[in-house]
């Protein structure tokens, strides 16, 4: 297994080799580390930390590493094979027009795109307020009390609504949820999918005028539902909530500036999709769904929620509230297992309203409806029955199924796709990138196929809408100021910065969140999403037209399952708890293909992730929690003895391998083996996987399905807290339950389940691992994962005498993680100084915080990535040591237990600079602890922020107008 040579500069062939630029570490550096932590070289380092019986006997076989240029130039060509025609099929998916200055100073901007999700407020203000205004735009465009801070995608926004109804509903004996009138085929799909396990019953109303009975507890509909008509819902939903039925609703946020929203009509929750507010197609993604629902659901609802509290001096500071790493908290009572959510998306959403304020969204949305009207009445008068009577942007054309499919080969011949959802059927959906020129090209389409000289478009401003009174918006939105200010380039081009400076991302300083690894992510691999043959085609194009997608998508999948040693992969889930909740259901499918359907029992260890008892739940799956010894293993006795007492509902082990505590345990092989023994399935939980790769696999420890979060090991950026994603990929025997989706496949469809929106769910920025893969090779990946485990056990070998390591393997190694135990630091009769006053602390020395109290409370998780040079690692060890000097002064009683630098942290500059300074310790002391700190110093933009303060006052949208205060 090839590594860097001890000592040695880079040789020729390295020169352009990805790897040198992806891994932190130098040649120079090894000797020094491997002295440091007592190895005689990184095969040596690695054979003490990995199992002998699970280590791989060969190198991957992949393609070779390819530079950047080489890359970038290949994908050119695969680029090419993309067709982009004009997209005119809807389906909750349109082109869009991303404002330069968003996508060069927020899409394309490491400052927005590689910071980790907001859990330490103080230092991702800037995040938290443009996530504060995307709340807003919803909440007052759908007409609703709150709204929450993005979800995946339309389609399992959807199935949360159902879910949430579930829960808050009075009548626990009711059921059922109804599906009312025509909704997108993925929206169906995935409720479909998402109520099987749950045991909720679903019927399917053609239109919304059915009356409901007691065993109905929720119904959803769409409007614009899927033919693209606009309903007044309001007596439908009076009626629904008089026999105590709730209601939710999928609409286009995009249509709300002009059309009577659901809020008003009284919906109870009201769901869509933000990403015709600026962002890319992607062929499917990444895009931020939003979710809306009443005060009185808002501790029930899914996902993030932005609130504002105040931070220790009672300056404003906004804040995760509620559901902040819930799912962790809360476990199998989780209210969703939702980790990863849209919230670069939705950032961009957010900007685009910004920059387009209250009246610029209603003259884009009253132009698309103009032009609906006119290419409606041109057609029309080509002899074809336009069938929606109140429509947006979206015209349903019915004619004979001849006309329909000469349409199609005349539409495709000029490049553009329509929709035909059936015989005779062509549907129409405009989007804000159309003009004159293409409405003229829409219409020649039908005219030729009448075989029409010419047909009349009535010129633009010389119609009037066709909404009725009902539906026409009359409640005004987008009132605060910062909707309505920031209309130069320039004012919003120094907003953005003005938000972007009060965050820390990985392009300030090392990120060392534990079971998060925040590695870098290349420009190289980031560049081409923004590419218009992968960024504009749209997912539902003809899969002829995506021909370069296609074969990406193929050789991913081969890589990935060569990296894994699974014979099949799924690209669909959109996040690491979506590929979570489908490797269950593809366990459940084919224990029910079996006639086993009744195995409902899971077992999870201790130390799981909190996503995975949460998963379970959400699958339908009886969680039975399996002990860890003090070592942090898996009590093998105690998994025997409970698989044995559920051998006839055993289900599966859900494993963390290398284990949440950061080791490789030695006996999993046996772990895996008694799980089999009882005819159960192992699923094992991809988020360590950036210690696999290369010497190990899940395959390998005896696994049967995994998910990997591309997020994480392959590196896509957290964009602040998402997007990810979470493929899954299994063995030959699960194969045929993988996922399939009811647009792209829909013979495989009768018999799979469908778990996002999209096919490939996040299709754009599978680019991004794929790059990747493709640019590091074999050799580079293997390389990237032992540097990982060097510069973990650097850390350990550097710390440990400051700080106790609470796990490590039998050798005292660790894998490529770590957990600091800060417990002591509690212990009675000395002066408290606990875990997050040392988080809070680091942000003073430009450091993020590891991960905070997981998986054991009292402690700091840190990983600290392939990715981040020695010089960082050095850092961070001289900012954690002078952490702990501090600690021991107050234990010592050398300073005031409570006024002292730990306490107080972080420091603002407006504190240091204030005139009145009324700590007993120095200015100096506070925010400048290390002399390195004065070339380059980070400032916390708020102090320490009050969280139950924002709790018990719950603000999840834009502060008054008079309490608004940013730059003009």
């Amino acid at each position: 297994m090839a590594t860097h040579q001890a000592g040695t500069a880079l040789n020729r062939d390295e020169q352009g080799a990805f790897h040198t630029r992806h891994i932190g570490p130098r040649p120079a550096d090894l000797p020094g580390m491997l002295k440091a932590v007592g190895a005689a070289s990184l095969d040596a380092l690695m054979a003490e930390i990995i199992p002998a019986d699970i280590r791989l006997g060969k190198s991957l076989d992949l393609p070779p590493a390819e530079t950047e240029h080489e890359y970038h130039r290949r994908l050119r060509t695969l680029a090419a094979k993309n067709q982009i025609f004009r997209s005119y099929i809807g389906l909750g998916y349109h082109d869009t027009v991303t404002p330069a200055v968003v996508l060069r100073n927020v899409f394309e901007n490491p400052g927005w795109y590689t910071p980790y999700t907001p859990y330490q407020a103080e230092i991702a203000q800037g995040r938290l307020e443009s996530l504060l205004n995307f709340q807003t735009m919803v909440r007052e465009l759908t007409g609703m009390d709150v709204a929450n801070a993005s979800l995946l995608d339309e389609a399992t926004a959807a199935a949360e609504a159902m879910t949430l109804l579930k829960r808050v509903h009075k009548n626990t004996d009711a059921h059922t949820f109804v599906v009312a009138g025509p909704v997108f085929p993925q929206t169906r799909a995935v409720i479909e999918t998402r109520a099987l396990p749950l045991g909720i019953a679903l019927e399917f109303h053609e239109s919304t005028d059915g009356a409901y009975g007691p065993h109905v507890f929720g119904v959803y509909t769409q409007s614009p539902d899927d033919h693209g008509q606009l309903h007044d819902l309001t007596a439908m939903i009076a009626r629904a909530h008089a026999a105590g039925v709730l209601v939710a609703v999928g609409t286009d946020l995009l249509s709300l500036a002009i059309v009577t929203p659901p809020g008003e009509m009284g919906a109870d929750v009201v769901v869509g999709s933000a990403q015709r507010f600026g962002v890319p197609l992607g062929y499917g993604g990444p895009h931020a769904a939003f979710f809306a629902t009443r005060d009185a659901f808002v501790r029930q609802a899914p996902g993030r929620i932005i609130g504002v509290s105040v931070d220790a001096k009672g300056r404003r500071a906004y804040r995760m509230a509620l559901q902040t790493r819930e799912q962790h908290i809360r476990r199998e009572k989780a209210t969703s297992n939702i980790c990863t959510a849209q919230a670069l998306l939705a950032n961009m959403a957010a900007f685009y309203s910004v920059f387009h304020g209250p009246e610029g969204l209603k003259a884009i949305a009253a132009r698309l409806h103009e032009q609906a009207i006119r290419v409606s009445a041109a057609v029309s008068g080509l002899g074809w029955r336009q069938t929606n009577t109140a429509y947006f942007d979206s015209i349903r054309f019915v004619g004979e199924p001849a006309q329909a499919t000469a349409v199609r080969r005349e539409a495709e011949a000029h490049r553009i796709n329509f929709r035909y959802p059936a015989p005779g059927v062509v549907q129409v959906a405009l989007d804000e990138t159309v003009n004159e020129h293409d409405l003229q090209d829409i219409v020649a389409i039908f005219a030729t196929v009448a075989r029409a000289e010419n047909a009349t478009l009535a010129s633009a401003g010389g119609v009037r809408g066709i909404l009725p009174a009902r539906l026409q918006r009359t409640s005004t939105y987008l009132t605060h100021p910062v909707f309505n200010r920031h209309r130069s380039e320039t004012d919003l081009m120094r907003y953005i910065r003005h938000l972007e400076r009060k965050d820390l991302g990985l392009d300030t300083a090392m990120i060392p969140l534990g079971s998060c690894t925040m590695k870098l992510n290349a420009a190289a691999e980031m560049l081409p999403v923004s590419w218009p043959e992968f960024s504009r085609l749209h997912p539902f194009a003809p899969v002829e037209q995506a021909a370069g997608y296609r074969q990406i998508f193929d050789e991913l999948e081969s890589a990935l399952r060569e990296i894994t040693g699974f014979a099949a992969v799924s690209l669909q889930p959109n996040s690491g708890a979506q590929g979570e909740f489908a490797g269950l259901l593809v366990i459940g499918a084919y224990h029910a293909a079996r006639g086993e359907g009744h195995r409902r029992v899971v077992l999870i260890p201790q130390s799981a992730h909190g996503t995975n008892p949460a998963s379970a739940t959400m699958a339908g799956l009886t969680v039975v929690i399996v002990e860890c010894d003090d070592h942090g293993n898996i009590r093998v006795d105690d998994l025997r003895k409970k698989a044995a007492a559920h051998a006839k509902e055993l289900s599966c082990l859900m494993v963390t391998y290398p284990s949440t505590h950061g080791v490789f345990e030695a006996r999993i092989r046996d772990i895996c083996a008694i799980v089999h023994e009882h005819d159960g399935q192992v699923y094992m939980d991809g988020a360590n996987l950036n210690a696999h790769v290369g010497l190990t696999s899940p395959a390998t420890i005896g696994a049967d399905v995994c998910h990997m979060n591309l997020h994480k090991t392959f590196a896509i950026p957290h964009g602040g807290g998402g997007p990810g994603m979470g493929p899954i990929a299994v063995a030959a025997h699960l194969a045929p339950f993988l996922p399939g989706h009811p647009v792209t496949t829909p013979g495989a469809h009768a018999s799979s389940l469908t778990v996002s929106a999209a096919p490939w769910g996040s299709a754009s920025i599978l680019l991004i691992s794929y790059g990747y893969i493709r640019m590091l090779g074999a050799k580079g990946m293997t390389m990237a994962t032992q540097y990982a485990m060097l510069n973990a056990n650097y850390l350990k070998a550097r710390l440990e005498p400051h700080y106790p390591v609470l796990y490590a393997g039998a050798n005292g190694r660790v894998a490529h993680e770590l957990i600091f135990d800060l417990r002591p630091f509690k212990q009675a009769g000395a002066a408290i100084v606990d875990e997050s006053d040392v988080a809070k602390r680091l942000m003073d020395y430009g450091f993020h915080a590891p991960t905070v109290s997981f998986p054991v409370p009292g402690t700091l998780m840190v990983e600290p990535t392939e990715s981040e040079p020695l010089e960082e690692l050095d850092r961070f060890c001289a900012a954690m040591i002078a952490i702990r000097k501090e600690i021991q002064a107050v234990r010592e009683g050398a300073v005031d237990g409570h006024d002292n630098v730990l306490k107080n942290a972080p420091h603002t500059a407006e504190d240091v600079t204030a005139d009145a300074w009324p700590h007993a310790y120095s200015r100096e002391a506070a925010a400048y602890p290390v002399h390195g700190l004065r070339a380059q110093k980070f400032w916390p933009a708020v102090g320490r922020i009050d969280n139950p303060y924002g709790d018990r006052n719950l603000m999840c949208s834009c502060p008054p107008i008079e309490d608004y205060d940013v730059p003009s």
